[in-house]
């Protein structure tokens, strides 16, 4: 018994020891755990995405056919459209055009070129099928492409927001 009692304490110093060289220890020693997270390929968002099945057909359709005309918009621009609109401005656009879409949003003094106004007549002058192309390819070095942050309907949603913007002047 008294031998049980001996041993238990000396394996109990040898653990209290063990546990503060191991604790002073912690940032020398380093032990390379095997993650699978570390040895399987890593892809950014959309790099190298697949390509298109063949024959297969876009569940919204495709928005423009290149070298015809730009879209005729098939949203009414109905009280319900245009609140939507005024949503997604808020959501996706404000940053850069500012409340007041006149291209003085909180980002715009960092940006190399100042953002478009939307209230201006150049702007108001184009056509919707214009606006919904611009919205979604974007500008080259100005403006980045929202197809992928917008569906179609929701594009139109906001082409029928810009437009009232030129009746708050």
């Amino acid at each position: 018994m008294r031998l049980l009692r001996q041993l238990f304490w000396v394996f109990a110093v040898l653990g209290v020891l063990l546990g503060v060289v191991l604790l002073f220890t912690f940032d020398i020693i380093k032990i390379e755990w095997i993650s699978f997270m570390e040895i399987q390929p890593a892809y950014r968002q959309m790099e190298n995405p697949l390509p298109v099945p063949e024959r297969s057909i876009p569940i919204e359709g495709a928005i423009a056919i290149p070298g015809m005309d730009a879209p005729d918009n098939p949203t009414e621009a109905d009280e319900a459209s245009v609140t939507r609109g005024a949503e997604l401005y808020a959501i996706h656009c404000q940053m850069c055009h500012g409340q007041t879409a006149e291209g003085t949003g909180p980002i715009a003094p960092f940006l190399a070129n100042r953002p478009a106004n939307l209230t201006s007549p150049v702007v108001q002058s184009k056509s919707d099928g214009s606006v919904f192309l611009t919205i979604t390819n974007g500008v080259a070095g100005k403006m980045p492409p929202l197809n992928e942050n917008l569906t179609v309907p929701e594009r139109w949603d906001l082409v029928n927001f810009m437009r009232t913007l030129a009746q708050e002047d």
